[in-house]
């Protein structure tokens, strides 16, 4: 059921950007105003994860799961209606808000199922929603704007993700917190405990930088590759969002899936066992995101974003198992809010105008391939993670 809650979480955000040439053509946006409308829903959803964090430590994680869908959902079908940059920005704006609960909420349940274990695998597994939503979003909405205009895609993804909602409403279950590992929480804890618990643990503020620095990667794959196909290699909007996603998503699928194996049986032998398998993610991940920017053959950027997609996965699969390694149950909704709150409002909300700016200096392909020296420090952090959170355990 959460897969596919998180599935419309993403196809609802990917879907504006296989439309960027409709909308910059009939609303005659320049780049600088397509990364602002990739920033807006990142720096509210960042924002806005923060007290999302607190809140689903405070309340039924399920109303806050099913709150946030129907929110986002509306907000998605209702981008339909708006005319001009402004009116398009807020929407973007707005549906980070709706989105920035479910993370911390999910991620915080799924932790009340599965101890340390399997808790990647189970993470990995739900993580596959968030690719094939992407493809999803990312194919689907350039073919209805292809054929029906732009504003038809966000009417039918918001449209169905309602009716999601109504669905689960009776099926989805709420857990009792800190079941898996048998730990105790008779209170609730006050956002600023919960603050000062995450911060004052080096490890926990390592994996934040760390995912600060993936995130940035991320988004300027999402953001900008579909544009850049259809300007480098002429493809429809509908092959290019396919093109721009599927090949990744795919890999990560199976990069999730082996990520969480290796991370359970990594840190069965070595506490840092999560952080390591994240460092091998983003060092394999490097040298295909230059690759994806460099190059002027298709089939070795479909390559480049086959191999780069499958260290993604590695990545991805333990981004809050590792966290839970180092925070209790009871702020392990704030810190998964946290860690959305530094990797989209800094990561995610820097890296669509970043890149638009440094694409005037060497064009988008030369701008897209220098994302990958954001890749080096995300490693750095993670192997120092690693080392910290092993020299704690000792």
């Amino acid at each position: 059921m959460l897969w596919g809650i998180a599935f419309f979480n993403y196809a609802d955000r990917q879907a504006i950007f296989s439309v960027f040439p409709l909308l910059q053509k009939s609303m005659s946006l320049t780049n600088l105003q397509l990364g602002l409308l990739g920033s807006a829903f990142a720096w509210v959803y960042g924002l806005g994860a923060l007290f999302a964090g607190d809140i689903v430590d405070r309340v039924r994680r399920k109303t806050a799961i099913l709150g946030g869908l129907y929110a986002w959902s509306v907000i998605c079908a209702g981008t339909a209606f708006v005319n001009g940059f402004r009116a398009l920005f807020a929407m973007r704006a707005f549906e980070g808000i709706g989105e920035a609960f479910y993370f911390p909420a999910s991620m915080s349940l799924v932790s009340d199922y599965h101890g340390p274990a399997t808790r990647s695998r189970a993470i990995g597994a739900h993580q596959t929603s968030v690719y094939i939503g992407t493809i999803a979003g990312g194919f689907f909405a350039g073919l209805i704007g292809q054929v029906y205009g732009w504003r038809w895609s966000f009417i039918v993804f918001g449209g169905l993700g309602i009716l999601l909602g109504f669905a689960l409403n009776r099926w989805l279950r709420e857990p009792q917190r800190g079941q898996a590992e048998e730990i105790a929480v008779s209170a609730k804890l006050p956002f600023p405990d919960a603050l000062r618990m995450i911060v004052h643990q080096p490890g926990a503020v390592l994996l934040l930088g760390a995912f600060f620095c993936a995130n940035f990667v991320a988004v300027v794959l999402l953001t900008w590759m579909p544009k850049f196909l259809f300007d480098r290699f002429h493809m429809t909007l509908a092959m290019s969002g396919l093109t721009a996603t599927v090949y990744v998503q795919l890999a990560s699928m199976l990069g999730a899936v082996c990520g969480g194996w290796m991370a359970d049986r990594w840190r069965a032998q070595r506490k840092g066992g999560r952080m390591l398998v994240q460092m091998l993610g983003v060092l394999g991940g490097a040298p295909c995101v230059v690759l994806c920017g460099m190059t002027q053959s298709f089939s070795w950027l479909i390559v480049a974003l086959i191999v780069w997609g499958f260290f993604k996965g590695l990545y991805d699969a333990n981004i809050f198992a590792s966290i839970f390694d180092v925070i209790r149950p009871e702020a392990r909704g704030s810190a998964a809010g946290l860690m959305n709150t530094i990797g989209w409002l800094g990561g995610g909300g820097s890296a669509p105008i970043v890149i638009a700016w440094l694409s005037t200096l060497y064009g988008l392909g030369g701008a897209i391939a220098a994302a990958s020296v954001v890749y080096m420090v995300a490693a750095a952090l993670l192997f120092s993670a690693a080392r910290k959170v092993e020299a704690a355990a000792i």
